[in-house]
């Protein structure tokens, strides 16, 4: 079967691959649709980093070349006989690999399990194949009317596990500014809304995606242009916003978020920065303000951005997807188009299936 793979920085490759066969605990799945991660762009630039090189990956027991894709979906092609899980059925499936064992496991924290890792990553295959075989309690049965865009779960669920790790949840009277408008930003926007936040402003530079984050936020700054921590206090009466998520990681970014926070504020990163962290002492310590970071999602996290998927809680999360490709074109028409044209792009979707792209024509 085909399969986009890592082989090296800048090097991704659609080869053929064997086609996986199912332990006596896993789902044997095709793919309908996967997320282009900006993990994935990350190493496709920089690594490898997460992907294992020399080192075998621990859960996996791999190296590169490794089958890349950790966001997405398909159907059910044969299920342990155990499992409620039927062939033809419409899944989601969480990617993470976690050994279950470790203190942070045993505490619930499985995102931050020691040994952690993700199908699309580490080993045990990826989303831009055909096909793949993952533990059947990473299934999540989802409407067959859901498949089109349920892809986006996964970043869905690194927003929703940011937002509950906030320590707040009802944002009814909460004003949030977001730090960054692209697919985690945009994604921390969705669930904010489906939390009833009373206003949440977003601070992005380029036209398309501030245009894009306009239809969902109270309002769009351009960092640029304006001072993003006087807009948010010309915004709330001169108190300021009570939480600010960074999905940017740009010092700049800290800076404005950081004098944007009202007494004892909140600030969560959920970014990954490329230099190292130079936190505001002033605003930090006069302010009271807590710091937290996000990494991933837990079982809970997936678990609830599912049944809120589900139940059509995310409003406008069609407009995180701008465009759809063929699996043969994801070195070019995926990872060389968001290095071109990276702020034209929310969500790229590569689909192994022609038809679903003729379908949306």
């Amino acid at each position: 079967m085909k399969a986009a793979q890592f082989f090296a920085k800048e090097d991704i490759r659609v080869t053929d691959v064997p086609k996986p066969e199912p332990k006596d605990n896993e789902v044997l799945i095709d793919i309908e649709w996967c997320g282009i991660c900006g993990s994935d762009l990350h190493e496709y630039i920089m690594g490898p980093m997460a992907i294992p090189s020399a080192k075998p990956h621990p859960l996996t027991n791999e190296v590169l070349p490794i089958t890349m894709g950790h966001e997405f979906c398909g159907r059910v092609v044969s299920a342990p006989p155990n499992s409620t899980l039927k062939p033809g059925q419409a899944v989601m499936v969480d990617p993470r690999l976690y050994c279950s064992s470790c203190t942070r496991c045993s505490s619930q924290a499985t995102n931050t399990c020691y040994s952690w890792g993700f199908h699309g990553l580490s080993g045990n295959g990826g989303g831009f194949s055909e096909s793949i075989t993952v533990d059947a309690s990473m299934c999540y049965a989802l409407p067959d009317s859901s498949l089109d865009l349920a892809a986006l779960i996964e970043p869905l669920a690194v927003a929703w596990h940011a937002v509950r790790g906030s320590g707040k949840d009802d944002f009814s009277s909460e004003s949030v500014l977001i730090l960054g408008g692209g697919p985690v930003g945009i994604a921390v926007l969705l669930v904010l809304r489906a939390k009833g936040a009373k206003q949440v402003f977003v601070s992005e530079p380029t036209v398309k995606r501030a245009k894009q984050n306009a239809k969902l936020a109270d309002a769009v700054f351009d960092p640029i242009k304006e001072k993003v921590a006087e807009k948010c206090l010309e915004k709330t009466g001169g108190e300021g916003v009570g939480y600010v998520f960074d999905c940017a990681g740009i010092q700049a970014g800290m800076n404005e978020g950081m004098a944007a926070l009202r007494h004892q504020g909140v600030y969560v990163n959920v970014a990954g920065w490329e230099k190292p962290i130079v936190v505001p002492q002033l605003d930090l310590m006069f302010k009271e303000i807590m710091v937290r970071g996000s990494l991933a999602y837990d079982d809970r996290d997936f678990r609830e951005t599912v049944e809120a998927f589900v139940d059509g809680k995310f409003k406008g999360v069609e407009t995180m997807v701008t465009s759809r490709i063929h699996l043969d074109d994801v070195p070019e028409k995926g990872f060389a188009e968001l290095i071109k044209n990276k702020d034209d792009h929310i969500k790229i979707l590569v689909t192994p299936n022609r038809n679903n792209l003729s379908k949306k024509e």
